[in-house]
């Protein structure tokens, strides 16, 4: 069993449930390692996960995905919904998803990348707040679990107003209060025109990726900007882009000439340093909740709340 790396605990008792919209754990002893923590941590576990039931890069058949999340939603027990691990999977299913009634089963989501697709369907239809915050293989289950990425998931969960500072140079200065939405980027401008698209005005949007070329983040940035996307925002964070290769043909085009262009280029005012993304330490976003953002030459703050948590005793 894995020893609890936390500073913070959930409410003993707190019932979390499995699923996997999207692909397979790569490695079962992830899973088992994830779950064990999650009990060491005093939850209590539902797994609606089965490994022998993998379909193609997909976790089970898009009928049996979808029934994870059908059967967990229905288990009057369960507090949080987590997603085993992203990938890809959950745009084959977005159709056949009742948003609302997923929203109105009071359950709290949890996932990220692939997972951004959850996110922007229950706040498109429904309203709905979910977490942009870790996943059981990745994170829970990993061999050495981030500290910090569970200690803030745990706070944010049990605490309905958080502040954090980040330290970054060369960012606008500005205020701002709106709605925080966003997510993986890629997952952002696939669903765009879409009916799982939310139509945020005056929001702070927030973007990650991984294994994305400048270049790549540039045209996907620029999506947004020209279907009036980002005019509507009053801030953009960007998060973590990593695990990129740049080659000779890029001749000095690399993340901070695209951040250079993007900045004199796009509607919205892009700060960067948001710890978040696919890096093993990071926070924990209520995708929906509200922001209050406050930047200046020393770096920025962002106060959340307006989300929910879970019972107290």
């Amino acid at each position: 069993m894995t020893e609890n790396t936390t500073a913070v605990l959930p409410p003993p008792g707190t019932c979390v449930a499995i699923v996997a919209p999207g692909g397979y754990a790569p490695d079962v002893a992830a899973l088992e390692r994830g779950i064990g923590l999650l009990q060491a941590q005093g939850c209590k576990v539902r797994n609606f996960y089965d490994h022998a039931n993998r379909h193609q890069r997909f976790a089970a058949s898009d009928a049996d995905r979808i029934a994870q999340l059908r059967d967990a939603v229905a288990d009057s027990e369960v507090q949080i919904v987590m997603a085993l691990r992203g990938a890809y999977g959950i745009s084959r299913i977005l159709e056949q998803l009742d948003f609302p009634a997923l929203a109105a089963s009071g359950k709290l989501f949890v996932g990220y990348s692939d997972f951004t697709a959850m996110h922007l369907g229950l706040l498109a239809q429904a309203g709905a707040v979910s977490f942009a915050g870790p996943m059981l293989c990745g994170d829970f289950g990993c061999a050495t679990p981030s500290a910090s990425t569970l200690d803030h998931f745990w706070r944010m969960l049990t605490t309905p107003s958080q502040t954090f500072q980040v330290a970054a140079t060369g960012n606008p200065q500005l205020t701002a209060a709106g709605t925080l939405w966003g997510g993986n980027l890629a997952m952002l401008t696939h669903l765009l025109g879409t009916p799982y698209f939310p139509q945020i005005e005056g929001g702070i949007l927030f973007v990650e990726d991984v294994n994305e070329h400048p270049y790549r983040v540039e045209r996907m940035l620029l999506q947004l900007e020209h279907a009036g996307v980002l005019a509507r925002q009053q801030a953009v964070l960007l998060g973590d882009f990593s695990n990129y290769r740049l080659s000779d043909y890029d001749n000095g085009y690399d993340f901070d000439a695209m951040l250079a262009y993007a900045r004199a280029n796009l509607s919205a005012p892009l700060l960067t340093g948001l710890p978040f993304g696919h890096t093993f330490d990071r926070i924990t976003l209520p995708v929906g909740a509200r922001a209050e953002l406050v930047s200046t030459a020393a770096g920025f703050d962002l106060t959340l709340s307006g989300y929910p948590v879970l019972p107290h005793g």
